[in-house]
């Protein structure tokens, strides 16, 4: 009995509990999947894009289908037909023994064999295919750009939208014959349809026709395939340029339409195999294709290179990097980049700034990437907020006159709550609070930002808004907001020292999140945190939300999938509401013969390697870029606007086809928003690196290579691993211009290791007819004027520099050197860097704005504020009455007045000779000598004040 229960093996009947306990499993890896869909469509609703989210949802379930099917199909079809069109009779050997024993084993589980390999395939290729839902939309949308490329007379269009979903159809062609012939061959073998161990008749006429089909097929594809390479040839990358060169155009063009016509007759010698019994046609055109591809599309070219290219190379080529040196312009809009010859003086005299007021006394002394800490101990207030490790500069009118700004928000910070617990996480401590401004050109005495906006609840220096931040760069996971109104909210809004328990309580009313009160809300949130407590909590009610995706940039990132969006989204007070900014870019690959950028390394500088709250650009590859769209985040309810801001780009035009309804005019944007748009510096970044060497316009000079520039180091990061400086905002008047503009500037120098100024870039970044405008000052060749590397190594070289930097380095104090600027100012170029000093044996310490550098030619100035280290340069008076930079807000022309500034002046003084009294008990001299420079510096001002009286 024991051996026929061993030969046998009967299965045993499952009992009702193992079939209920398999279908719960199975229900609920259901629900489990299906939690995470539904939360995303919910969400997707909350914000009014839910076209969104069906039109990529469908276009890839139709993909993934469609491609599923029609391989699965080809395939499974071809493997049938083998199967059916076996041999009845096959010749015995030792070979077919062996497969005998291979078909008995496959035999019983034939059927099952073939689900399985139909089904696997449809889901492969299928997810595959999804994955091509861009392209797609891409060739469905397509837009024309109105322009044509030169050799082919093509519109770009062509290239950028249409090719690559030809290219990927031809290779989803190749792959499934490919994949077909192998599992047709596959079943011939092991049926014995093909038999290689017999020396004639080795396939039968039904194995013989079906892989003689499928091979022709493929070659003709093939064809297909090397004519379309002729247009790839468009936006191939070479050491020299992108695009054809010569021995393109000349030799391998010409080489793949050949090699397309040779497959074409090697595809018809397979078909007509059909009708023949030998394989020695099909073997010879095969063979001759290959040899052809050898020989005419890798010899012939290599010859041609070699022997008629390399010898004149820079006349041979010059059509051809003229062609790209103009796409490449044009791709990256650098096409009207106005070059302008500055004839740049290192000589200086007295009263040389006297027309340049409006710039020298908009330079921006506040560093918003040294203030981070400075912000955080003066206006965090309490340990569960926090900001930024990067700030942003913005600008506003301000009593009638546009000043410069550090903005931050106060967000929250959950980590540095005392008292962390589930309820504290996710529904009590729900928001930020507040939004806080810094001047940039001005300081208090001690070295302390000059703040328009602070304090909680906030000072109106910038008007009344709404200043409670649910969205933000700062946020928990998830926070459960709202609900019924009671006399006692659950939501902490701010501390309150007035109030009875010491705060402000608050219960959301906005239009953001999604719905969270019904059982069945409750349990899909719970179910995709992991979070019973979702289920249970009484504090949960039926008007309740769940608020999630709270990233401005990751909301932005899920409506429009199709943007790459800025690094550094910055908020801006808009019609009485924080609203989150950020840009938009449209980008493509397939531009012909536009030079290749990889956006991750061309936005690499200082800046975004080190800080934190930039989130670095990806290794996506591209070779066309606009600032399209200006998007922002409503920083109370979440809410997306998408704004055309590019009402000419053809990519745009063909997303906002693919994707109707989600992208508002131009001319919806309100007057406040207009006034806090800027130029992006992520695409100024690749603007500046495609511009160091495509300023060149002609031929030869750029096949030359020997005006080339390159953006210089960061003169705080000395070494070998010292990153780019990068751009910096400021208000400057350029030489030649009428007024101040807000812009986006960055120098350059000469590329090969010498770090003179070659070059001076600026981006007009006011909205308006000049808005995007870059202008670039250029250097004479012949003139040696410091570029930022060298100013800064000039700065440390000078003894009474070198002495007092020394002596605020020690003591327990550092020194902090900020961002050096560069102002095409007096005929020449200014540098300006703002010195702080932070105690080192403090923990709760800061940057403090201590003193101002300045350079011009070969003069540097060192003093406590900007307008003494500008005389100490110009022979005593630099022709500038602002004092810019000094000791308090009131001092710039834009904020006060004569009295205003003497009265700050003395109180300065008088603060500084107590510091220096309380030093001296303490014995402290480094404090004492502070308070000294202090002292000089207040009584400088208060005897300028008063002769301006």
């Amino acid at each position: 009995m024991s051996n026929a229960n061993q030969q046998f093996n009967f299965p045993r009947k499952r009992g009702p509990l193992s079939i209920t306990i398999g279908i719960l499993v199975a229900l609920g890896a259901i629900v489990l999947s299906l939690s995470g869909f539904y939360a995303d469509w919910l969400w997707f609703k909350s914000v009014n894009f839910t076209s969104v989210w069906s039109t990529v949802l469908f276009t890839k379930i139709g993909l993934f289908v469609v491609t599923g099917l029609v391989t699965s199909f080809v395939i499974s079809l071809n493997v049938y037909l083998a199967f059916r069109k076996r041999p009845f009779y096959v010749p015995m050997a030792v070979e077919a023994d062996n497969l005998e024993r291979y078909r008995a084993q496959i035999e019983p589980i034939r059927r099952w064999v073939f689900a399985a390999l139909a089904i696997a395939l449809f889901y492969f290729s299928g997810t595959s295919g999804a994955q091509l839902w861009n392209t797609w939309l891409l060739f469905k949308n397509s837009t024309s750009f109105g322009v044509k490329d030169p050799q082919f007379g093509m519109d770009i269009s062509f290239f950028a939208f249409r090719l690559p979903f030809w290219q990927s159809l031809i290779a989803w062609g190749i792959s499934t014959l490919v994949l077909t012939l192998i599992a047709t061959a596959v079943v011939h073998y092991l049926y014995g349809g093909i038999r290689l161990q017999v020396r004639e008749d080795r396939t039968t006429v039904a194995a013989r026709v079906q892989l003689s089909v499928l091979l022709g097929l493929l070659v003709l594809i093939k064809a297909v395939a090397y004519w379309f390479d002729r247009y790839a040839l468009a936006l191939k990358q070479s050491k020299l340029i992108t695009g054809l060169t010569y021995t393109d155009v000349n030799a391998l063009l010409p080489a793949k339409a050949i090699l397309a016509a040779i497959a074409v007759v090697c595809a018809l010698l397979f078909f007509a195999n059909i009708v023949r019994r030998s394989w020695v046609l099909p073997a010879a055109g095969t063979a001759l294709l290959v040899i052809s591809s050898v020989l005419i599309a890798g010899i012939y070219p290599g010859a041609i290179q070699q022997f008629q290219v390399k010898p004149s190379e820079s006349s041979k080529e010059a059509p051809f990097i003229q062609r790209n040196i103009d796409a490449t312009r044009t791709a990256y809009g650098l096409d009207d980049v106005t070059v302008t010859d500055y004839q740049a003086t290192i000589s200086t005299s007295a009263g040389q700034l006297a027309n340049d007021a409006a710039t020298i006394s908009n330079i921006r002394l506040m560093d918003p990437n040294v203030l981070s800490a400075t912000f955080r101990q003066l206006q965090q207030i309490k340990p569960y907020y926090t900001f930024p490790e990067s700030l942003d500069v913005d600008r506003y009118k301000i009593d009638g006159v546009e000043r410069d700004v550090i903005v931050a928000v106060r967000e929250l910070n959950i980590d540095g709550n005392p008292s962390r617990n589930w309820i504290n996480d996710h529904l009590v401590y729900t928001h930020g609070f507040g939004l806080v401004a810094a001047y940039g050109n001005a300081r208090d005495a001690d070295g302390k930002p000059s703040f328009a906006v602070g304090d909680l609840p906030p000072t109106k220096g910038l008007g009344d808004f709404q200043p409670r931040i649910y969205f933000g760069e700062n946020v928990p996971d998830y926070s459960i907001i709202g609900g019924v109104k009671t006399d006692s909210p659950v939501e902490f809004d701010y501390p309150d020292d007035a109030s009875a328990n010491g705060q402000k309580n608050y219960t959301y009313s906005g239009t953001g999140g999604v719905p969270v009160g019904s059982l069945f809300n409750k349990l899909v949130f719970a179910i995709k945190y992991q979070e019973q407590k979702l289920l249970l909590s009484n504090l949960i009610n039926k008007d309740s939300k769940i608020l999630f995706n709270r990233n401005p940039r990751q909301r932005v990132a899920k409506v429009a999938p199709w943007l790459t969006l800025d690094g550094d989204p910055y908020p801006a007070i808009v019609d009485g509401k924080v609203l989150w900014i950020i840009d938009g870019y449209t980008t493509s690959a397939g531009y012909p013969y536009s030079k290749e950028t990889v956006l991750s390394s061309a936005t690499t500088d200082a800046l975004t390697a080190n800080s934190t709250s930039i989130t670095a650009q990806g290794n996506k590859t591209v070779n066309y870029m606009r600032n399209s769209i200006k998007a922002t985040v409503d920083a109370y309810d979440g809410t997306v606007s998408l704004y055309q801001w590019d009402e000419k780009d053809p990519v745009l035009a063909t997303w906002s086809k693919a994707f109707p309804g989600t992208v508002k005019a131009k001319k919806e944007i309100s007057a406040q928003l207009l006034d806090h748009i800027r130029y992006p510096e992520d695409i100024f970044r690749v603007q500046r690196e495609i511009l160091s060497a495509y300023h060149v316009k002609t031929a030869g000079a750029f096949y030359g290579g020997q005006d080339f520039w390159r953006v210089p180091r960061d003169p705080s990061t000395f070494g070998g691993n010292a990153g780019a400086q990068p751009p910096y905002y400021l208000t400057l008047e350029m030489p030649g211009s009428k007024k101040p503009t807000f812009s986006l500037t960055t120098p350059f120098v000469p590329r090969g290791g010498r770090e003179n100024l070659s070059a001076f870039a600026v981006v007009n970044s006011d909205p308006g007819p000049d808005y995007g405008k870059i202008t670039v000052l250029q250097l004479p060749r012949s003139t040696n004027v410091a570029g930022p590397s060298q100013v800064a190594s000039n700065f440390e070289a000078k003894p009474e520099v070198a002495n007092s930097l020394s002596l605020l380095r020690q003591g327990g104090s550092d020194v902090v050197l900020g961002n050096l600027l560069t102002l095409p100012v007096g005929g020449g170029l200014l540098y300006v860097q703002p010195v702080y000093v932070r105690a080192t044996a403090n923990s709760a310490a800061y940057p403090l704005l201590q003193k101002v550098l300045v350079s011009f030619g070969d003069q540097i100035g060192y003093d406590d504020n900007l307008k003494g280290a500008l005389d100490q340069v110009f022979g005593g008076n630099s022709g500038t009455s602002s004092n810019a930079g000094g000791n308090s807000a009131t001092t710039s022309p834009a904020n006060g007045n004569a009295n205003n500034a003497l009265a700050n002046a003395l109180a300065s003084a008088k603060q500084a000779l107590a510091d220096g009294q309380a030093a001296l008990t303490k014995g402290d001299f480094t404090a004492y000598g502070r308070a000294q420079d202090r002292l000089k510096s207040a009584i400088a001002s208060a005897i300028a004040a008063q002769s301006r009286k």
